[in-house]
């Protein structure tokens, strides 16, 4: 088992390898995303893993960059590298991948009007159901 020395790590890229996101491209997603890491020589700067379902199949294929908690939908493997291209350049635009952001203290979402809202986690006390 490999052991990574993460001293100097910058970023941590969660690349949602869940059975919907795999459906979606997610193993183009998870290539390019890596590719583009080391392309732009930031291997020492931006740890990724593959994680399981992230629980945003609608948004498939999920990637998390922490520590600032954006969470993205990357829908093809040029997103996945444009997402990786910010780290360098804040400037570039991904609002239309942008699912959630960590914003005072709490998880805020940036849908736009179109963009699916999610089943909420809380129970219904009276139905014993899941709002959504």
């Amino acid at each position: 088992m490999t052991t990574w020395n993460l001293t100097g790590t910058e970023k941590h890229v969660l690349i949602c390898n869940g059975s919907t996101c795999m459906k979606h491209g997610g193993e183009e997603v998870t290539q390019a995303v890596r590719d583009e890491i080391s392309r732009l020589g930031l291997d020492e700067k931006i740890h990724t893993t593959r994680t399981r379902c992230n629980g945003r199949c609608k948004d498939a294929c999920v990637l998390l960059v922490y520590p600032e908690g954006s969470w993205y939908a990357a829908s093809s493997a040029e997103v996945g590298r444009a997402i990786i291209q910010r780290h360098l350049d804040p400037s570039i635009r991904l609002e239309g991948s942008l699912i959630y952001r960590f914003e005072e203290e709490k998880m805020t979402p940036a849908f736009t009007t179109e963009r699916f809202r999610g089943i909420a986690k809380v129970k219904d006390k009276e139905k014993g159901e899941k709002q959504a």
